[in-house]
């Protein structure tokens, strides 16, 4: 039998994470505008920054 390692790097979703984090926080977001930026954050920075 064969045995294969599976390795999962989270290094994607951990930086998405912190960088939603930080969108919340920068640009002082309302709840459902925090919501909305689960799939949509580099916007919301965008808008915050410009």
């Amino acid at each position: 039998m064969d045995r294969r390692n599976i390795h999962v790097d989270t290094g994607a979703g951990l930086f998405w994470f912190i960088g939603w984090l930080f969108t919340i926080a920068f640009a002082k977001l309302l709840w459902w505008q925090a919501l909305l930026g689960l799939l949509v954050w580099p916007y919301y920075l965008g808008l915050a920054v410009r």
